[in-house]
């Protein structure tokens, strides 16, 4: 009996292409050929084509196949190592079905584990917040990120949060200052919650270059400059009152720069750069108005008089 190439393939279950490949990989013999030049496959070659389907079907990769040869007819080494291989195949197929299950059941997110996703979710955050915890996940673990979540859920969002995530870019000096002694609190708690990520943005390692470029991917200007003060003010000192840069905000009832409560006490300006920033009551200038009113006089003489024909 001889059968050619499409014909052994047809029998063997498999493809013409597959059997040329075979025999590109050494796994079968070439078969002689007829005097008009085709190949005359034999039993023993429909044999040995079986028997390499077979082996791939239960998932030995051809290398293997080609190690055990063709005398052994039970591998049996070879089959305990895959019934290993498939088992833990097995296990790890059904940790991932139970795993998509749970996102299907929590509408969660696929970013994260599915208990961290939903917990993430609650959390409020913004879109830009969310891709940062990707990248914080992924170079500092998911421990740390759900330390971070459960600290930010102790501080749920507020308007700052939500002043913060639509900031423009081209906010003024006022809005960015009030902003981040308004968010102080919140950056504070996650300094203390989650310790690892405060070290790990300050420092120098990839770790924290990352998390920077991250933060400078997905933030605009303005919301950078309301973090880097949040952190300069974090590693400064204490905590100050939000109400007291608050751009037109009344003056508190409480002690004044002079140290005198109530109302009495002037509005505070702030003057300086965005490094270096010093606070000093507003009071006019001695004889200010004088001036004012005597160079207004000089003006109006200098005026040429209005004739009524």
């Amino acid at each position: 009996m001889a059968w050619s190439t499409r014909e052994l393939a047809e029998l063997a279950g498999t493809t013409a292409r597959a059997v040329r490949h075979y025999h590109d990989v050494g796994l079968l013999a070439e078969p002689e050929r007829c005097g008009n030049g085709y190949k005359r496959y034999g039993v023993h070659h429909l044999v040995r084509t079986l028997r390499i389907k077979r082996l791939a079907d239960l998932g030995f990769s051809l290398t293997q196949i080609a190690e055990l040869g063709d005398a052994d007819q039970h591998p049996r080494e070879a089959l305990r190592d895959l019934d290993a291989q498939l088992t833990r195949t097995l296990e790890r197929v059904r940790r991932t079905r139970v795993e998509v299950r749970e996102i299907l059941n929590l509408c969660a997110p696929t970013d994260f584990p599915p208990a961290l996703a939903a917990t993430i979710a609650e959390a409020g955050l913004s879109a830009a917040g969310r891709s940062l915890l990707v990248v914080v996940s992924r170079v500092l673990g998911p421990r740390v990120v759900a330390a971070l979540v459960g600290t930010l859920q102790e501080h749920p969002p507020d308007p700052a949060t939500v002043a913060f995530d639509q900031l423009p870019a081209d906010a003024d000096e006022p809005t960015r200052e009030h902003l981040a002694d308004r968010l102080l609190s919140r950056g504070a708690a996650v300094r203390a919650g989650v310790p690892e990520l405060w070290d790990a943005v300050t420092g120098s390692t990839a770790a924290a270059r990352t998390v920077r470029e991250a933060a400078r991917d997905l933030y605009n200007p303005a919301q950078l400059d309301v973090l880097c003060r949040i952190g300069r003010r974090l590693r400064s000192g204490p905590e100050p009152d939000p109400e007291r840069r608050r751009p037109g905000a009344a003056p508190s009832a409480g002690p004044g720069p002079s140290g005198r409560g109530g109302r009495d006490e002037p509005p505070v300006q702030v003057i300086g750069s965005a490094a270096s920033r010093v606070l000093r009551p507003a009071t006019p200038r001695p004889g200010a108005s004088e001036r004012v009113a005597d160079r207004a006089d000089r003006y109006r003489a200098r005026r040429p008089v209005d004739r009524v024909p």
